[in-house]
């Protein structure tokens, strides 16, 4: 059964920064490409970054240039590390994980994903 959980989330003020994990089990990690999503109050829940199998990267153009996606394969653990946060970063952020291994295509879709964490509240004062 495939698991994921997110940490890092937090309160901070404009211009701070913030690291989030996302730390997966339940089958090989280094195979399966995996993203991160967020959603605030009555918003759809937006697209922010990809991480390929292989390590290759996407980002939403609402974070590009501020955020980087990242993985550690012998730690189970991706991670977003978010600089440069604006009031409008704030909003749950998830976690989620490809159905197949080996998909190297770009996914924004939140349901071009099979497996999501329980999320974590990242809020940013002006």
């Amino acid at each position: 059964q495939v698991q994921l959980v997110e940490s890092g989330g937090g309160l901070v003020q404009a211009g701070d920064s913030l690291r989030l994990s996302c730390v997966a089990s339940g089958r090989t990690f280094r195979n399966y490409s995996m993203g991160w999503f967020r959603q605030a109050p009555g918003k759809e829940r937006e697209f922010v970054a990809r991480i390929g199998w292989s390590a290759s990267t996407y980002y939403g153009d609402s974070v590009k240039g501020r955020f980087t996606i990242s993985r550690d394969n012998a730690k189970a653990t991706m991670y977003l590390q978010m600089n440069s946060l604006k009031p409008e970063d704030t909003a749950v952020y998830y976690c989620a994980a490809d159905l197949r291994p080996f998909y190297s295509g770009n996914k924004v879709s939140s349901q071009d994903y099979a497996y999501w964490g329980q999320g974590t509240q990242v809020t940013v004062s002006s």
